[in-house]
């Protein structure tokens, strides 16, 4: 399964939540508070800029943080400026306005965008300034706290409000867990998964989060109930049960999702394999709890405190505290975090080991700039817009890739069960593939798409209706990239379905070939064209995304063809060898895996293309000739082949009981359930091909499947040897009998003897 990319989600949920609670919710009312009182930005103007200078101008400096005054020249003297009226005035003189870009961007000059930087780093400073004057300002909480609870409405009369607030709380548990327990049996025979496949792990892990949200459900719902019946009053006891049971239920969430991904003491269900799982889950489950009390408390310290300064305190205190455990946890997973996203290909590639090797590095430095943009959000009038862009991002760059990998798995799992059960076409791979591709490209796409909205109006001084027309230039662009990456993945899984698998990989033994070992003509050509429309599939892409961003791609376009017909008129050789190599190809005169024969070189071919052929010699080596050096190819591996060879017998041999014999051989050659198959006609004895002084020279044959006929020529010489053996029929002999009168007899020295030689096979012939 493809499980790459899922590293950094494990983690990062539970941290993103978080920090996406905490500026969503504290980030508005913190920076309001913490803004002290600043002077307005006065913009002068001398009446001739144009409407849209004026716009852009406006729209930076308002992102700078201050509000901004327009005034014409002459109706009004400026006020005397401060030092940082002085800087800000010197960035908002209204710039030439640049000429606008391919797709759409406003035009916003060099000194205006210096100058939005200048104030957004002089922001961030004062921030981080006025949160650390602020921290002293946290020891005066107690005793804002007691006064705030003097004044609680509720729990006046009968039972104490803290009273009513434990009640309610262990109420809440009691009920949630009760209902918990009495469903606990039906859960937990439906956690354990039905095999180790990704999607029964899926449906396995789905049980035990819907569980555990049932749990939070429930308890929240007890309290909401319990809350408007024992605290009707909206006091700072309300309040505090509230706030309070959210944080939890957060915290509850965080470990529920944590649950769901790594499964802690059940690897069998775990859909998140994270090496340290069980490790990395404590540390979550740490977090979880902290956090919540940490949003908790700065909620509270906004309805308790009489001034924004022991909020900005607690904000200033923890969000350096949770940074820096942040930053801990990613560099204590690194090495896990690499190795989770290179376990999700079986070879990794160049692009994959940068991403895993950068992963935690790069969720480290977002963490730091995220917690600048926060630091700054507080001293800038649109502060909570900031906050929230910042918890997003946070969300976003975590979410992301847990649900592009979690559908890539779902989708993979899912294809992979068809093709084992219902089979698979190429076709229907590289279908899936690509559906996969889409699904992916359109997720990554949406999100892209929510942070250049959030970022857009902040840093380029956008409104929706430049965003607009923006996006709509940019989605042309977006579109058309797309689809060529979505039809470059189309393209690659169909020839790599197609494509024939090396059949030689080291020394080979020519009994282990099998009938199916050469592929089909289209599974030959296919690998050869794959590299050409490949390869134009990404120039026409690219010449498409360029033409749509404004290029004039017709100078390419003629310097290409110039360039093309050059290189023709130069390589001629090149030339010849590619279209001799398109000949071949048509008439289908070889395929991987055929044994051929060049004229001078020979072998089975392993390889093909657009310019040569590579042949694997008998012995090992790997020969590599252009197809133009080919005048003649001879084919030995196409259809079937006929096997001739010859067996010397002695002058007093029995012919025909040794055709006989021969016979019963091939008959039973072709009964044999190993060698039988692979025979198209038997073995038998075509006659006597020659006598000679020393032996009667018969000839025999069969006809075989060419891949096949060697590992039958040795087996059939072997049962014939045998069975004339056993019928008593005489081998040729070189020995020689001399006769010399009565000590002939005696003498026997006249005789030499030599070993009987070996049957002498001829090469294959066609008929």
């Amino acid at each position: 399964m493809n499980r790459g990319a899922a590293g950094p989600a494990v983690m990062r949920w539970g941290v993103s939540l978080v920090l996406a609670c905490l500026a969503m919710l504290v980030a508005d009312h913190a920076a309001r508070a913490q803004t002290p009182a600043q002077p307005p930005v006065v913009l002068t103007l001398r009446g001739d800029e144009t409407p849209e200078t004026i716009a852009n101008t406006v729209n930076a400096l308002s992102a700078g943080g201050r509000r901004v005054e327009i005034r014409l020249a002459g109706t009004a003297p400026p006020p005397a400026p401060d030092a940082t009226d002085k800087k800000l005035k010197s960035a908002s003189k209204p710039a030439a306005p640049a000429k606008a870009g391919p797709v759409g961007m406003p035009s916003t000059g060099d000194d205006m965008l210096s100058g939005q930087i200048d104030a957004l780093l002089d922001r961030v400073v004062d921030g981080i300034d006025y949160g650390n004057r602020a921290i002293p300002s946290i020891a005066g909480l107690p005793a804002d706290w007691q006064a705030a609870w003097q004044r609680n409405a509720n729990g006046q009369t009968g039972l104490p409000a803290g009273w009513r607030i434990l009640s309610i709380v262990a109420l809440a548990l009691a009920v949630a867990f009760l209902v918990r327990a009495a469903c606990v049996g039906w859960f937990a025979r439906k956690r354990v998964p039905a095999g180790p496949e990704f999607t029964p792990r899926l449906i396995a892990s789905a049980y035990g989060l819907a569980e555990d949200m049932l749990t939070i459900l429930l308890a929240l719902l007890v309290v909401r109930i319990a809350r408007n019946a024992w605290l009707p009053e909206s006091d700072i006891a309300s309040i505090s049960l509230t706030t309070a049971t959210n944080g939890a239920a957060i915290g509850a969430i965080y470990i529920a999702v944590g649950r769901f991904l790594l499964a802690p003491g059940a690897p069998e269900r775990r859909i998140m394999p994270l090496p340290r799982a069980d490790h990395h889950f404590r540390l979550l489950v740490l977090y979880a709890i902290a956090t919540p009390v940490i949003v908790t408390s700065i909620l509270l310290t906004h309805h308790v405190a009489h001034d924004p300064l022991p909020a900005a305190g607690l904000i200033a205190l923890t969000g350096f505290a949770v940074t820096l455990f942040k930053l801990w946890w990613f560099y204590d997973m690194r090495h896990d975090l690499a190795a989770l996203v290179l376990s999700g290909a079986s070879s990794p590639g160049v692009v994959r080991r940068m991403v895993a090797a950068g992963a935690a590095w790069f969720y480290m430095a977002a963490s730091i700039l995220l917690w600048l943009v926060e630091a700054g959000a507080a001293m800038m009038t649109n502060g909570g817009r900031w906050a929230e862009a910042g918890a997003l991002t946070q969300t976003a760059i975590v979410i992301l890739p847990i649900l592009v990998v979690g559908i890539s798995s779902l989708m993979h799992c899912r294809a992979m069960h068809r093709q084992t059960t219902q089979g698979a076409t190429p076709l229907s791979q590289a279908g899936g593939a690509a559906l996969r591709a889409a699904a992916v490209g359109v997720i990554w796409a949406a999100g892209l798409f929510v942070l250049a909205r959030l970022w857009a109006a902040l840093l380029l001084g956008m409104s929706s209706d430049q965003f607009v027309v923006f996006s709509r230039q940019a989605a042309g662009v977006v579109v058309f990239a797309f689809a060529g990456w979505v039809a470059l993945v189309f393209l690659r899984a169909f020839f790599d379905a197609y494509a024939p698998k090396r059949l030689v990989v080291g020394p080979a033994d020519e009994e282990a070939a099998h009938d199916d070992a050469v592929p089909t003509r289209l599974a030959t050509v296919l690998p050869v064209l794959r590299g050409v429309i490949l390869g134009a599939v990404v120039g026409l892409t690219i010449l498409v995304v360029l033409s749509r961003l404004g290029v004039d791609i017709g100078p390419l376009l003629a310097g290409f063809g110039i360039l093309g017909l050059a290189f023709s008129f130069g390589s001629q050789t090149l030339v010849r060898d590619i279209v001799s190599g398109m000949f071949f190809m048509i008439e289908d005169a070889f395929r991987v895996g055929e044994y051929v024969d060049t004229g001078r070189l020979k072998g089975t071919v392993e390889k093909i293309s657009l310019r040569s052929i590579q042949l694997r010699h008998q012995s090992g080596q790997i020969h590599t000739v252009p197809f133009g050096q080919i005048s003649s190819l001879t084919n030995a591996s196409r259809d079937w082949a006929t096997v001739k060879f010859n067996v010397r017998l002695d002058h007093s041999a029995d012919i025909e009981q040794a055709r006989k014999a021969i016979k019963k051989t091939g008959l039973a050659l072709l009964e044999d359930p190993e060698f039988g198959p692979h025979f198209i006609a038997p073995l038998k004895m075509q006659g006597v091909a020659d006598i000679t002084d020393s032996a009667i020279v018969i000839r025999l044959k069969f006809t075989a499947k060419p891949n096949q006929a060697s590992a039958l020529q040795r087996e059939a010489l072997k049962r014939v040897y045998r069975v004339l053996n056993e019928a008593r029929i005489p081998f040729a002999s070189n020995a020689v009998t001399v006769r010399g009168g009565d000590q002939g007899t005696q003498a026997g020295a006249a005789a030499a003897i030599s070993t009987v030689p070996p049957p002498t096979p001829l090469a294959p012939a066609a008929g």
